[in-house]
């Protein structure tokens, strides 16, 4: 997987953090899209409510999805569900296309 670019609004991106979303992201690849990059934003705002958005670039498409909760690793874990399954709906309308 390329690069991930990770930036924080209101909120300090933490050695384990960091080590967090790049596992989780790792296991994107799994899912047969080729990913060229990702950006992951994670912002907390002033009612405390803990955002994960992130911005993939697969061949030929973006893939958008962004998630909140009140505490970061529940937002990052339901970002990835919604990438996930972006994903899947992506790789198998190009599967589609590609008959």
């Amino acid at each position: 997987m390329s690069q991930i670019q990770i930036t924080g609004q209101n909120i300090e991106i933490t050695q384990t953090l960091h080590s967090y979303i790049n596992d989780k992201f790792e296991k994107l690849t799994r899912h047969g899209n080729k990913i060229t990059s990702s950006h992951v934003t994670l912002n907390v705002d002033k009612g405390g409510r803990q955002m994960a958005e992130a911005k993939l670039h697969v061949p030929g498409s973006e893939i958008f999805a962004k998630s909140e909760s009140e505490d970061m690793y529940k937002s990052i874990d339901a970002l990835l569900d919604k990438l996930v399954r972006q994903l899947d709906k992506h790789r198998v309308k190009d599967q589609e296309h590609n008959r």
